[in-house]
């Protein structure tokens, strides 16, 4: 999961040596929480207008959960 959103993230920025990955422990609901960060000149690119490319990442990272069962969240740190 972790390299899904770092290879995604990747595709987005200018510097993708900026982007990182950093996975919290499942809390009592079983949601794993992703955070995302990236240069902040990138931020832009990855929210994009009204947030609909963050929406998207976050619906195929929820995808990719649904697949092997398991619950997470994304936020773009």
């Amino acid at each position: 999961m972790q390299e899904l959103l770092t290879s995604i993230a990747q595709g987005l920025v200018e510097d993708p040596a900026s982007v990182t990955v950093t996975v919290d422990e499942p809390n009592e609901n079983g949601v794993t929480v992703y955070h995302l960060h990236v240069a902040a000149d990138d931020m832009g690119r990855v929210i994009g207008k009204q947030g609909r490319i963050a929406k998207a990442i976050r619906t195929v990272m929820r995808a990719a959960a649904n697949r092997a069962e398991t619950r997470i969240a994304v936020e773009i740190d």
